[in-house]
């Protein structure tokens, strides 16, 4: 996954970094802004058998600095996901994280957290100007893998997620998730799968350095 030909010197940042993230960020350009979503539809493992389940959701991506691992750039965003069931206050599910754009490897980088006790980094290849692109994780490996506490790990294992995105000529754009876990008891890996269609209801804030 992307470019493994790295240079001889790890030390030396690049000569010139443009501190304004929102016109380097490519594929997640745009991404950038706060987003709802009210068509969400959830398909988790229940003992009974799969379950569906609608949501709403409230996403906020922001542009972050520039970050530099010595010869290496990367533009990126912070989020937060928020998801309620219709009608309802109680969190059903909530999520950080960035998505990150690395122009000289065209790769895209996708980090998860959730209060379950999952983490995880998903990547793939995109053209700047893409409209759409797809990322994987997979557990077991050394750059984009999966991690889950002990009793996850045993129960509801994660061993692979994929996320599609999709931007739309009408300035929304879509998600689809398919989580795979391997569940205890049960032979068949399970397939919990997300997907939601986001409309922007605010233009994201520029990031510190390029406020100045």
């Amino acid at each position: 996954m992307g470019d493994t030909s790295f240079p001889n010197d790890i030390y030396t940042e690049p000569a010139a970094v443009d501190v304004h993230t929102l016109a380097h960020l490519g594929p997640l350009t745009p991404l950038a802004g706060i987003w709802r979503g009210v068509r969400g539809l959830d398909v988790k493992p229940k003992v009974d058998g799969p379950r569906k389940q609608a949501y709403v959701e409230r996403l906020e991506l922001q542009p972050i600095d520039p970050v530099t691992n010595g010869p290496q750039l990367l533009y990126g965003l912070r989020y937060h996901v928020h998801i309620t069931k219709p009608e309802q206050v109680k969190t059903y599910h909530e999520q950080v994280g960035y998505w990150l754009w690395e122009p000289a490897t065209q790769t895209v980088i996708h980090t998860l957290s959730i209060p379950r006790g999952v983490t995880l980094m998903a990547g793939g290849q995109a053209t700047p100007d893409a409209r759409s692109f797809t990322l994987r994780a997979r557990k077991g490996d050394p750059h984009f893998g999966i991690n889950s506490v002990p009793f996850l790990a045993h129960a509801f294992d994660t061993v692979e997620f994929v996320i599609q995105v999709e931007v739309h000529t009408d300035g929304t754009w879509s998600y689809e998730e398919d989580t795979v876990l391997r569940i205890a008891g049960q032979a068949e890996l399970f397939h919990h799968t997300d997907r939601n269609t986001l409309e922007r209801v605010e233009a994201s804030t520029p990031n510190p350095l390029a406020r100045q």
